[in-house]
């Protein structure tokens, strides 16, 4: 793990489908110091220093040079430590790029309710767009990465359902999830006059009328944006936070193409991944719905940028016909 796995990324945007009676639970670093002096002693006296952007959904700390800790801020997101704990020492012998090395699994104490994780510290920086020393290089990796997810056997993985915010599951189908034919829609209806409404819509209905997905579901990370891929010198390195790992229709994985990767190597990306119509248009309308800077939504209220990163992603979500 490393800082850059707190970066906004697309799974960030479910927070706001928390439930009303769901409060976020207050992590500090006394807190954590005291979690780890009655569960793990011989980590107590390291060095714990929070990640300079924590996420949404979990907040995130160094734990001295090698390790990071992990603790989900909201109940919805308890599942994700259980499967990250289970499948990822299984997964990532067979992935070509580092993962998420869980460490240690902790368990609610000192006032905080929730199990969390203590995993390995991955080095690299944020891999970003403008950063990447060659895009198509990267397109090709990437594409490699989730070819490999995909062919691991999925049996008795973990299907979509709420601690993974649904990934996995049908383009519009009406879980508590941002791909949700009816949240999208109206999202889209709250930015008539800002966005041309009419293209973004024709984008959500190719994806709604695209086949589904029918063959054997496989795994999927559910959530390869920004700020879970890893570089080094520019070349992808690792990818972290499996936290929406699930097995169903594998269209999620490919958002990527459009909130990562430069326009110029979004065709070597779909020739290395071979996704077909079908796939390709389902992921491109759930790239759309997490790419609504919709203005009364808290994830936008709170930081503007946001909503110039969205524009900028549907602007090529749209480009891309």
């Amino acid at each position: 793990m490393s800082p850059s796995g707190t970066d906004e990324t697309y799974d960030e945007r479910a927070e706001t489908d928390q439930s009303d009676d769901e409060v976020a639970v207050t992590i500090d670093e006394p807190l954590v110091r005291r979690l780890l002096a009655a569960q793990f002693p011989q980590w107590a006296r390291l060095p714990v220093t929070p990640v300079p952007r924590s996420g949404m959904d979990n907040a995130t700390f160094r734990l001295g040079a090698d390790m990071a800790l992990r603790l989900p801020r909201y109940a919805r997101w308890t599942g994700q430590v259980e499967r990250e704990q289970r499948w990822l020492p299984w997964l990532a012998p067979q992935l070509p790029l580092a993962v998420s090395q869980p460490l240690a699994q902790g368990e609610p104490g000192a006032g905080y309710p929730f199990p969390w994780s203590v995993c390995r510290w991955l080095e690299g920086e944020p891999a970003t767009t403008d950063g990447l020393a060659d895009p198509h290089e990267a397109a090709v990796q990437l594409a490699g990465f989730i070819r490999a997810l995909q062919r691991i056997d999925a049996t008795d993985g973990p299907p979509p359902q709420w601690s993974n915010a649904f990934r996995g599951a049908p383009v519009g189908a009406e879980h508590p999830q941002l791909a949700a034919d009816s949240t999208v829609r109206a999202k889209i209806a709250k930015l008539d006059g800002t966005v041309d409404t009419d293209a973004v819509t024709a984008v959500w209905e190719q994806a709604l009328a695209a086949p589904a997905w029918d063959r054997p579901p496989v795994w999927l990370h559910g959530d390869l944006a920004t700020g879970n891929l890893l570089a080094v010198d520019g070349r992808l390195s690792a990818v972290i936070d499996f936290g929406t790992l699930a097995v169903g229709d594998p269209a999620c994985d490919l958002i990527p193409a459009w909130m990562f990767l430069p326009a110029k190597a979004r065709a070597t990306f779909r020739a290395a991944i071979g996704a077909d119509d079908a796939t390709w248009a389902r992921g491109r309308g759930i790239a759309l719905a997490g790419s609504l800077p919709v203005p009364d939504d808290p994830f936008f209220q709170q930081d503007p940028a946001r909503v110039t990163t969205a524009l900028r992603h549907l602007e090529a979500i749209l480009e891309d016909d």
